[in-house]
Parts: structure tokens; sequence; C-alpha cells
């Protein structure tokens, strides 16, 4: 019988976490910029990764990995969804996506994720959610 590897110190799980989320915002981000839509199934692809660094960094199964997964996979959705969005109105402004996103308030924000996002796209940020739970039991 193998031993089973320990697990990984909490403040490295959480650097693996904050570079996975940085990660998936970037590409989110350029996805997004290269169709000219929220493309909001990246959530997705942002739980499969948040499962991914989870098992990676030998988390134990059970309801406290499926937790990180959501936070992380929620996190992750809220970041990207915040400089997608200052993205497109950046881009009416004449300004990068990371200079909006710095002046984009939180009740802007709100006003153009209602006019911007449809119901598809909170059901595919939901599913993520899901997702990311359910891999990481």
């Amino acid at each position: 019988m193998t031993p089973t590897p320990a697990p990984s110190p909490l403040w490295m799980t959480v650097l693996l976490m904050l570079l996975g989320i940085a990660g998936c915002v970037a590409l989110w981000v350029l996805v997004s910029v290269y169709t000219g839509r929220p493309s909001s199934w990246m959530a997705v692809v942002a739980a499969l990764d948040a499962a991914l660094l989870l098992r990676l960094a030998r988390v134990r199964p059970g309801p406290w990995r499926a937790a990180w997964a959501a936070l992380v996979t929620g996190a992750t959705i809220v970041a990207s969804t915040w400089v997608v969005l200052a993205g497109l109105l950046g881009r009416m402004l004449g300004l990068a996506p990371w200079e909006a996103a710095t002046r984009l308030g939180a009740r802007h924000a709100w006003v153009l994720a209602e006019t911007t996002l449809g119901p598809a796209d909170f059901a595919w940020m939901a599913a993520g959610i899901a997702l990311a739970a359910l891999l990481s039991r």
C-alpha cells in the first residue's frame, strides 16, 4: 500500500487558488474581447480549473473542498464579469478594460450586468458554481 501524500499548507492552497483565479480571469477577458460577448460559458472552464487546482493542492475531498471550489469559481465569475463589463463600457469611452475596471462603480456595474447579461448567462454562471462543487466532492 502506498502512503498518501500530506496535504499542502493552507498558505500554499490559497496562493494556488489566487493564481488560478487570475489566470481564469485573464483567459475569460481575452475570450470576451475576442468574441465581443460576455462569454459566460467560461464559468464552466473556471469550475474545472478550480476543481483541478484543489486536487493538485491535495485538499482532502469532502464538503470543505466543495465549498472551496464553489467560492473560487464564484470569485472568478465576479472578477471576470466585472472586467468584461468594464471592457464593454471602456470600449465606448476609449479606455482599456483594466483602466475602466478601476473606474467602474458597484451600482453602475449592476446596471450594466442587468442590461448586458441574459438568463442564459446567469444559468451558465450557476452551472459553473454547481459543477465546481460537484467535481470537488
